[in-house]
């Protein structure tokens, strides 16, 4: 039987995380012995824990040690992390350490560096002469370049709730249901956004085409134009059933106002996404007074960011759509910078995209009709997200009426 000593800091008690290192342990095979335990009195205080880890073998061990360093446990004795040249461009070295969103260190050179930015899915590059170490994915590696191999010298900082409140997002985080009381819900979310926007944090909205079906755009509009979106991820579907609101009155060929169908209404899309390309764009659209409302429209207007991606299925598409993938998750990750929160609404391949570029720092909140799309979502590495399960239009609206009566 082998041992490791590790150590854990921080909120250990409260947020789990000394109950979920023991469970790892016993369910895979290991036993442990707590040599040392601190727990912090006040709320702030932080907790210690030392925790001599046996395995059955060196491998089932160090496998155990890595499970443990994504819950926060550091290996008492430091060592550098052990690196391997990439063998070609676009290739990783044999059993290269995989990231998470969690905000992670690396130990070389008799230091510490942090891993930036906080990628999950990526391995981790290390330039000695820079001391940086950086989360790259695989596009962008180049051969010969250092990449950190196995988990050794690793440092993962957990998930800790909040110490200087409580609120609904601990509450939610817990599980997804359709049974969650979804007033309180919206209402910390208000509150949330008023927090950005007086902090200037910096709000971002993923999404889908069906907040313009339901007849939600017109709120996420008032959202737009008092200041709580400064950033916009969407694919060619949503800008462009927006714009066809805007010219025809209608998404999907039926009139919002009156859910009628339109005679000839399922060319409608097809001649909004016509106009925009004869246009030059959407910004160019606003200019020339063609676009004069909607969703897209706002945000030219307010000066808000957005990146549209594009998919196989797009109609068009939309000349402002960047259609190849790698290029607009390039386009995404650069404008990801001070983004406190992300809402995702109505679009689940988009929210899973965008969630995997997303640090777990960022407050991230799942709104669709669904249940399985947050469910989803945290299933693929995205560990913040918390869902409502809800139509899109009646929480915009709960949402914006809120915050017209706090603002």
């Amino acid at each position: 039987m082998l041992s490791e000593t590790i150590e854990l800091r921080g909120h250990i008690i409260d947020s789990l995380i000394l109950p979920k290192v023991l469970d790892e342990i016993i369910t895979h095979g290991g036993s442990f012995k707590i040599g040392e335990i601190r727990i912090g009195e006040a709320r702030t205080d932080q907790s210690f824990a030392r925790i001599e880890v046996t395995g059955p073998s060196a491998e089932e061990l160090d496998d155990l040690i890595l499970r443990l360093r994504q819950h926060g446990a550091e290996v008492q004795e430091k060592k550098s992390v052990q690196l391997a040249a990439a063998p070609a461009d676009g290739v990783f070295p044999e059993h290269f350490y995989v990231t998470t969103n969690r905000q992670t260190f690396a130990q070389f050179d008799n230091g510490e560096v942090q891993v930036q930015p906080a990628l999950m899915d990526s391995a981790i590059v290390i330039d000695r002469a820079a001391r940086t170490a950086t989360a790259t994915k695989f596009y962008g590696v180049k051969k010969g370049q250092e990449v950190v191999v196995g988990h050794q010298g690793i440092r993962v900082l957990p998930l800790q709730r909040s110490t200087t409140r409580t609120d609904a997002f601990e509450f939610m985080a817990s599980n997804v249901s359709i049974e969650k009381p979804k007033t309180v819900m919206i209402r910390e979310m208000a509150r949330e956004f008023q927090r950005a926007k007086a902090e200037n944090g910096k709000i971002l909205v993923v999404g889908g085409p069906a907040i313009v079906h339901t007849g939600a755009a017109e709120h996420f509009e008032k959202l737009i134009e008092w200041g709580y979106v400064n950033l916009l991820f969407a694919g060619n579907a949503l800008a462009a059933h927006d714009i066809e609101n805007a010219l025809f009155g209608t998404s999907l060929g039926v009139f919002l106002e009156k859910g009628s169908l339109a005679e000839a209404g399922h060319e409608n899309h097809m001649r909004a996404i016509n106009a925009i390309r004869s246009a030059g764009g959407i910004r160019a659209a606003v200019k020339s007074g063609l676009l004069t409302s909607g969703i897209m429209y706002s945000c030219v207007k307010n000066g808000i960011d957005f990146v549209l991606a594009g998919s196989i299925r797009d109609d068009g598409p939309l000349p402002d759509v960047i259609t190849d993938a790698l290029e607009a998750q390039r386009a995404m990750r650069a404008k990801l910078e001070g983004v406190t929160i992300a809402v995702m609404m109505g679009t689940m391949l988009h929210s899973i995209a965008v969630g995997n570029l997303l640090p777990a720092s960022v407050k991230t909140i799942c709104v669709d009709i669904n249940p399985g799309v947050v469910t989803k979502l945290a299933d693929r590495g995205t560990f913040q997200a918390i869902g409502l399960v809800t139509d899109i239009e009646p929480f915009l609206r709960e949402l914006t009426d809120y915050i017209a009566q706090t603002r």
